[in-house]
């Protein structure tokens, strides 16, 4: 049994995409999978969320949405601006325990992937909860999820120090959406993530793999995810492939 975290350098970088491809990669596998979402904002009652993006493309139904706000913020102010009571991610903690506990995982192995809202920081309740104590409170490894433009290397750098200033356990980096013609910016960075991290990329999913039909996102996430995680990508063959050494 294992449990991962899945959180981002920003909003809006593909953590959805990134944990979908997760899931439905471990999945075939033959591996028994749950997704939870601690605080889900900027949807109301009826509107699809992002369990409900990660159930189209993964085809996983044990999807655990824990607290739901209408409004596009951080969890935190989310709940205020309801009137609702905040996310408690103690709450959250034991869900997760008792998701990837040995007696919900049947006959074979169990991952649980929870994903957060925004970045690493983001508040979750008026206490400063964030999904980073979450993560230390499991021993959880964090994968981080990444754009690959301009930008980037601040964002993902600021975001590998707080882990590590917390001493929360980094799974890997990956690039949430990679575009069929990269940018120089682009290109350079591949570089420059992994020295930053420290090790080679861990994936890189194509822009608009979200708009795949499952096959199809099947395929997308094996080859955009890195052995580790169950997929075949090829770190050293993208940076070559794509990298600024042969010009």
């Amino acid at each position: 049994m294992s449990v991962l975290v899945v959180t981002g350098t920003c909003t809006g970088v593909g953590k959805t995409v990134v944990c979908a491809a997760l899931a439905a990669v471990a999945a075939a596998r033959g591996v028994s999978v749950a997704v939870v979402k601690p605080g889900q904002t900027g949807v109301t009652g009826g509107e699809p969320g992002d369990l409900d993006e990660v159930r189209r493309l993964a085809g996983i139904d044990d999807l655990h949405e824990l607290a739901r706000f209408p409004d596009p913020l951080s969890p935190a102010a989310a709940a205020r601006r309801a009137g609702a009571p905040p996310v408690r991610l103690a709450d959250a903690a034991d869900r997760v325990r008792a998701l990837s506990a040995p007696e919900n995982a049947g006959t074979g192995p169990r991952l649980v992937l929870v994903e957060g809202a925004g970045g690493l920081l983001v508040r979750y309740d008026d206490e400063g909860a964030t999904i980073a104590d979450l993560a230390r409170g499991l021993d959880a490894a964090v994968v981080v999820v990444t754009r690959p433009g301009l930008g980037t290397l601040n964002h993902t750098a600021l975001t590998l120090e707080a882990m590590a200033h917390r001493g929360v356990q980094l799974a890997g980096v990956v690039i949430g959406a990679w575009p069929d013609d990269p940018d120089l910016a682009m290109r350079s960075n591949i570089r420059d993530l992994e020295t930053i991290a420290a090790r080679p990329l861990s994936g890189a999913l194509p822009a608009g793999a979200g708009a795949l039909d499952p096959a199809e996102f099947l395929v997308a996430a094996h080859r955009g995810l890195a052995p580790s995680f169950g997929g075949a990508f090829d770190a050293a063959a993208f940076r070559d492939g794509y990298g600024l050494d042969k010009e």
